[in-house]
């Protein structure tokens, strides 16, 4: 059975930091497209971030381009968010999800297993 399970949210100051991690039972993440979603109260899903099986392609939304790192560690079988420059509108909840597709994607359709989230709080 397939477990994601995300940590590592939290309250921060804008301009803080924080790193998520993504981290999985039942399935080597390593041969999988992970994505990274977020979801605003009232707000639809939005992909923020994505690597692909071979780490060779990563994705980011405009909105985080140059403030969010995406990267993977194959020995913990983790994938990580790195979220530097934090600002209010990056509050919602944080979630992880594998795709068998190829490449990079930010669309939550095509992932199959989804982990329950994380929340992050950016507020002074």
């Amino acid at each position: 059975q397939v477990q994601l399970v995300e940590s590592g949210g939290g309250l921060v100051q804008p301009g803080g930091s924080l790193r998520l991690s993504c981290a999985a039972s039942g399935i080597t993440l390593a041969r999988y497209t992970i994505g990274w979603f977020r979801q605003a109260p009232g707000k639809e899903r939005e992909g923020v971030s994505c690597i692909s099986s071979n780490g060779d392609s990563t994705y980011y939304a405009v909105s985080v381009k140059g403030r969010l790192t995406i990267s993977r560690d194959k020995a913990k079988n983790a994938v990580y968010l790195q979220m530097n420059d934090l600002k209010p509108e990056d509050t919602a909840v944080y979630s992880c999800a594998v795709s068998a597709m190829p490449g990079t994607s930010n669309d939550p359709t095509g992932f199959s297993d989804w982990g329950p989230g994380t929340q992050v709080t950016v507020s002074s």
